[in-house]
């Protein structure tokens, strides 16, 4: 199998970078201390009361959990969002777009890069989160479910840099706009459903005033919109956590906040359903950003086309 060599040029400029180094330190860093100060919160329990009380270990797999959760996500767009406009920014794309290479080497090529280093990060925080199985909690299935909503989420992220990299021309303008779209898919479905949950719960009382009826027989829910939540790589974490931690199911707790019956084929398999569709959406901007790619590699053609031709009439 041919080896894609914008991957391979990455990678080696990457690990001749002290970047990725402190990146790493940085990241697990951050996981060890959380670890260590819940760690010594429940020794210090401990002393005082003479007994253990293991929820405190799962507090803390959840805690390092959430954090590494938070970083890959934020890390992802930071990582891809420059990839593209940077090439631009530095005048090397059009030496890129000159050779053999397809708009789809160079987009995919970048993306693998990115995605390696949040490998990495995700396999270097597996001893802080697998602390909890000295104490028991969770078993392997829940970690591999774990790792593959990191994987899905850190893909996501990636795949809606690249093609905000890939659309805009400047680096800064990429990176906000991929933030702020992040920002939206996240915080956003979350308040769209709050709207819809509190315009329910006034046609509720209105309903009530105007007929009488009685509000014991219906409570307000978002509808439809909560399923904007498959979207939300935040809410699939969160319904991981819930169903590792033992909360009911793992949407229990979601689906009653904004009124919807934890049932239902949906509901049921929201976690790979979830997964799944951000997958599918991550590809679909990868596409995105290839086609914003190839125009130009098209005119670098009709370009090149041109000029023989005129060499030939010269001739």
């Amino acid at each position: 199998m041919k080896r894609n060599p914008v991957y391979s040029r990455e990678m080696r400029v990457g690990s001749r970078s002290a970047r990725l180094p402190v990146v790493l330190a940085v990241f697990n860093g951050i996981l060890a201390l959380a670890a260590l100060i819940n760690m010594y919160s429940a020794v210090n329990q401990v002393k005082t009361s003479a007994a253990i009380q293991y929820t405190r270990f799962m507090d803390m797999y959840e805690l390092v959990a959430t954090l590494a959760f938070v970083l890959l996500v934020f890390l992802s767009p930071a990582v891809t969002a420059a990839s593209i406009s940077g090439e631009r920014e530095r005048q090397t794309l059009d030496l890129m777009l000159s050779t053999q290479m397809t708009a789809a080497q160079i987009v995919v090529g970048k993306l693998m890069a990115a995605l390696a280093a949040q490998f990495l990060l995700i396999l270097s925080a597996c001893p802080l989160v697998a602390m909890v199985f000295v104490y028991g909690g969770i078993t392997w299935g829940d970690a591999l479910e774990l790792l593959l909503c990191y994987v899905a989420a850190s893909f996501f992220a990636g795949s809606l840099g690249i093609c905000c990299s890939s659309f805009f021309k400047r680096s800064t303008i990429s990176t906000v706009v991929t933030y702020w779209i992040m920002t939206a898919v996240v915080a956003g479905t979350y308040f769209i459903n709050q709207f819809a949950l509190s315009m329910s719960s006034m046609n509720l009382q209105n309903s009530g005033l105007l007929y009488g009826a009685s509000q014991e027989i219906a409570r307000p829910s978002s509808g439809a919109a909560f399923y904007l939540f498959l979207l939300n790589p935040g809410v699939t974490f969160l319904g991981i956590m819930g169903g590792q931690a033992g909360r009911n199911t793992p949407m229990f707790e979601i689906c009653s906040r904004f009124g919807m019956a934890a049932e239902g084929p949906v509901i049921e398999h929201w976690i790979p359903l979830s997964i799944l569709l951000q997958l599918l959406l991550g590809g679909l901007l990868i596409l995105a950003a290839i086609r914003w790619v190839e125009p130009v590699k098209r005119g670098h053609r009709r370009g090149t086309g041109t000029k023989k031709k005129a060499q030939h009439t010269i001739k």
